[in-house]
């Protein structure tokens, strides 16, 4: 596979599978996309340096690779994990237990109050890490920082309910308690 035309045949012959593959383990069209090119951009460049026993089983375990580094990525990428997650509490949550609310205020009191003005106005107000910064008087770092440290605290000192009163907690910010 030095030449082009090699090249061009093997990517006429395996791309749709590979995209298949990628997408059903995926679920995004975007991300399939991307691996997909990924492994041929892959493949082009390191022509001259790798040695292919099978084409195929090459190709679909770079796209294994990828996909696992794509899942990965998203896993240890909280933001993105707790976002979907207080949307979907946001949209399906209509009443909470009295034990949980008191538990929630209970966390939201271990707060420093700066931390937790920061956190209501990026939750309640939906205001942007700039413009909590902007009107605080304060750096984007500083907001940045203000707020994952007051997610942090709020995970640690819910203990083993974490997940759940945290999303409850956002909920509430989001929803009731101003």
């Amino acid at each position: 596979m030095k030449d082009l035309k090699s090249f061009e045949y093997i990517y006429i012959q395996h791309w749709e599978k590979l995209y298949a593959f990628c997408f059903k383990m995926t679920g995004d069209e975007y991300v399939s996309q991307n691996i997909v090119q990924d492994i041929f951009t892959d493949l082009w460049d390191r022509r001259d340096k790798v040695q292919i026993l099978s084409i195929e089983h090459y190709l679909f375990r770079a796209a294994k690779n990828q996909v696992l580094k794509e899942y990965r990525k998203k896993r240890f990428d909280t933001v993105v994990i707790e976002e979907k997650f207080e949307n979907y509490l946001v949209e399906n949550t209509s009443s909470l237990e009295p034990e949980l609310l008191d538990k929630l205020y209970s966390l939201l009191e271990h707060l420093p109050e700066k931390r937790k003005e920061i956190l209501i106005m990026n939750k309640l107000e939906e205001m942007d890490i700039a413009q909590i910064a902007a009107t605080l008087n304060l750096s984007k770092q500083t907001v940045k920082n203000q707020l994952s440290s007051a997610l942090k605290q709020l995970r640690v000192h819910a203990g083993e309910t974490s997940l759940l009163i945290f999303a409850i907690g956002i909920y509430l910010v989001t929803h009731i308690m101003l």
